[in-house]
């Protein structure tokens, strides 16, 4: 026992520079090893990151999905080595050294930027500047919404993210801090690694902002610390934490690559490994003596106390949760669990039903907010929103309360004319838990949301967009206004169900696809246009479930197929209606989803297809078609951009028309 206490009072005390250093050290280590990376940043908010995680930061590293840990976004994502080097400090599953060693290789969970599901403890998937800060601030948001429903005990957490000059550059991240400062967002705290260096130079060579000013404009608190001196950075968290009524930035002055003498402070230490010679000048300026890869066991020691410093508030936590009902705890976390699941299935049988009992001619952005109003009473979880357009895509029905600065009791986001952060927002909201969002916009600046689009997918996120005024149909606004390649481009993203219902009850199949896509994001693309009900029966079985299936098949062999999706359906529908007047006799395709179709078994497809020869109406560009159509098919649709007129003379004048489709059958006929 002696010798016991003399081990222990030979143990050097762990100091904030020995906890900050060992961050250092793993970054260029890893970076090294890789021969690719980026140190510099890392390094540089090492002082920041360790007092985050060692003093501020609620979580427990064996806990890593606790409902009410805060979230730490690091959108600065190209400064990777700095969240892996934190999740394996402080103790996190999955997260050994040896990922530490495969940083940037194939299989790793360590990958060039953080991608979210690869390991615990990463958040979000960042990378694209600014898109981090827009997720912060969706997960901000989230965070009120459900503190509203469930109290204080059930959730109260902070939202802290990393941010660095790109990603206040980036267009996103005006319209990011200008949303969260208008709903006064008390608990979203950005750390700005204010380092003043680009990939070109320093800063100054592109820019001369005062991010402080431009923070305060949107209603931010805002304040400046020297990012090296840990007792003012943690004075100035302290107090943007009790600054509940504005979110806040602190500007973190900082020098890149602390540490390098003769890299640190320039844009060399950015996106390049240091060099063996220069890491060998890092240990001896710092004084960190180990060899690659090694942290001493006090100092690792220290961060794994870090890592469980929150286990008794997370245990009261989890008895506070177990007095609450099982849905309520299940969706905290899913908030589209089995008994939300049977509610869906049991309203979308319900307005499949009503539509093809009424036959009411609509535009399948009308029946989507009908669809709507059946399904708020059963998905709690489900907040709506707009980019501004709110009366045109019908994403508000009666059964909707605004969201507004401090009161987050509704379920209803006014976004403002910002849809790059609308998205963004969206994905933070569904990768916190307990949400499902959707929101609105016209499809032609589905351009705008673009960037966060991809992410959702990439990340396997349940977002839903709903994309109106899909086509010419919209008419006069002219084509500015009018997708025509926004299809193509969708249908682009891996892992995005582009859904082009047809009628209503399609639309009403299409809303209970994506919210049970739990993995899959959805486009709802719509029309302005009224749409008239082809599908007069009742149908249980979720058709549009396959992609596309046969909508009309004529008696004994097929002389064509006919195959449309969205407003162009009717259209193939006459066009077969003319054919059998003549003796040809066509089936009439409706493929509301080409993701879903490509996915089910080739006997299905072929089915489907069938042998004949095929033509494809769609009133946008023809890019992708072929896929369906083969090589002998024929597509009506766009082959430029559109103009300013009534819809239905911008279908005749561009020459998609029943008659167009029935004359290209008859063209392909007559050559077999």
């Amino acid at each position: 026992m002696a010798e016991d206490l003399m081990q222990d009072q030979a143990r050097p005390e762990v100091t904030h520079n020995d906890m900050a250093n060992a961050i250092r050290a793993l970054a260029m280590d890893a970076v090294q090893k890789a021969n690719s990376g980026h140190p510099g940043m890392p390094m540089g908010m090492a002082d920041v990151a360790t007092v985050l995680f060692t003093r501020f930061l609620k979580f427990d590293a064996a806990h890593p999905d606790w409902p009410d840990r805060d979230r730490f976004v690091l959108s600065a994502g190209h400064g990777s080595m700095l969240i892996y080097a934190l999740l394996y400090l402080t103790g996190y599953p999955d997260m050994d050294i040896e990922e530490i060693k495969r940083f940037r290789q194939l299989g790793a969970r360590t990958a060039g930027h953080p991608e979210y599901g690869h390991a615990p403890g990463i958040e979000t998937t960042t990378g694209p500047l600014g898109q981090g800060i827009g997720n912060a601030v969706g997960m901000a948001l989230a965070e009120r919404l459900l503190n509203q429903r469930y109290g204080d005990d059930i959730v109260g957490h902070h939202t802290y993210c990393i941010a660095g000059d790109g990603c206040l550059m980036e267009g996103i991240s005006q319209e990011a801090i200008s949303f969260a400062g208008h709903l006064k967002l008390g608990r979203l705290i950005v750390l700005f690694d204010d380092n003043e260096i680009s990939i070109d130079g320093p800063t100054s060579l592109s820019e001369s902002d005062d991010q402080l000013e431009r923070f305060k404009a949107s209603g931010w608190h805002t304040t400046r610390v020297d990012g090296h001196d840990p007792e003012a950075i943690a004075s100035a968290i302290e107090n943007a934490k009790g600054v509940t009524d504005r979110p806040s930035l602190i500007a973190c002055r900082t020098v890149i690559g602390f540490g390098a003498p003769n890299k640190e402070g320039t844009s060399a230490t950015h996106g390049a490994p240091l060099g063996a010679e220069e890491i060998e000048a890092v240990r001896a300026k710092l004084g960190w003596s180990h060899v690659p890869f090694k942290v001493p066991e006090s100092i690792l020691g220290s961060w794994r106390a870090a890592g469980a410093r929150h286990r008794s508030e997370y245990e009261k936590w989890s008895e506070a949760a177990d007095r609450l009902d099982a849905s309520a705890r299940n969706r905290l976390t899913d908030p589209v669990d089995n008994d939300v699941r049977e509610g869906i299935a049991r309203a979308i049988a319900a307005i499949k039903t009503d539509f093809a009992a009424e036959g009411a001619k609509l535009a399948t952005r009308q029946s989507s907010q009908k669809v709507l109003e059946k399904l708020m009473p059963v998905v709690p979880g489900l907040i709506g929103g707009s980019a501004d357009l709110t009366g045109s895509v019908g994403t508000l029905t009666k059964l909707h309360n605004f969201v507004t600065p401090g009161d987050f009791a509704g379920n209803y986001i006014h976004y403002g004319v910002r849809e790059h952060a609308m998205a963004a927002a969206m994905n933070g909201m569904t990768l916190h838990g307990g949400i499902v969002p959707y929101a609105g916009t016209f499809l032609v600046f589905s351009d705008y949301c673009r960037p966060s689009i991809r992410l959702s997918a990439l990340m396997g996120q349940r977002v839903v967009y709903v994309m109106t005024h899909d086509s010419i149909g919209l008419g006069e606004d002219g084509p500015t206004h009018q997708p025509v390649e926004q299809l193509a481009a969708l249908r682009a993203i891996p892992n995005l169900n582009v859904m082009r219902p047809a009628d209503s009850v399609e639309c009403a199949e299409c809303w209970e696809i994506a919210l049970l896509s739990q993995d899959t994001p959805t486009i709802l693309v719509l029309t302005r246009q009224g749409l008239p009900v082809l599908r007069n029966a009742p149908s249980v079985e979720n058709l549009s479930a396959k992609g596309a299936y046969v909508l009309v098949e004529p008696e004994g062999d097929r002389d064509v197929t006919l195959i449309g999706t969205g407003s162009e359906v009717p259209m193939a529908v006459d066009a077969a209606k003319l054919l059998q007047d003549e003796g040809i006799k066509a089936a009439v395709i409706s493929m509301p989803c080409w993701e879903l179709f490509e996915a089910q078994d080739e006997s299905y497809r072929k089915s489907v297809l069938g042998k004949g020869p095929r033509v494809a109406v769609e009133a946008a560009v023809e890019f992708g078609w072929q896929k369906w159509l083969g090589l002998k098919g024929t597509f009506v649709g766009m082959r430029g951009f559109g103009a300013s007129a009534p819809a239905q003379e911008l279908y005749k004048h561009f020459g998609i028309t029943a008659d167009a489709v029935a004359a290209a059958a008859r063209d392909l006929v007559a050559k077999k």
